[in-house]
């Protein structure tokens, strides 16, 4: 049951860090009032983001 909810939330973690590196490399102006449109550290953050996310599949698909 644990590795099921670690691979949910490195799922979660990797789309919302690629969502946070579109964002903050200006690809995704969703939503338009967002403040991390075109802010590159948010990309930055985005990216550690999803490595953790990544790190976190892994893991939990490990046997």
């Amino acid at each position: 049951m644990a590795r099921l909810l670690i691979t949910i939330a490195g799922v979660l973690a990797l789309l919302m860090g690629l969502l946070w590196i579109g964002q903050g490399l200006g690809i995704v102006r969703w939503p338009a009032s967002s403040f991390m449109i075109d802010m590159r550290p948010w990309a930055l953050r985005g990216a550690a983001l999803a490595v953790v996310g990544a790190a976190m599949i892994w893991f939990g698909r490990r046997r």
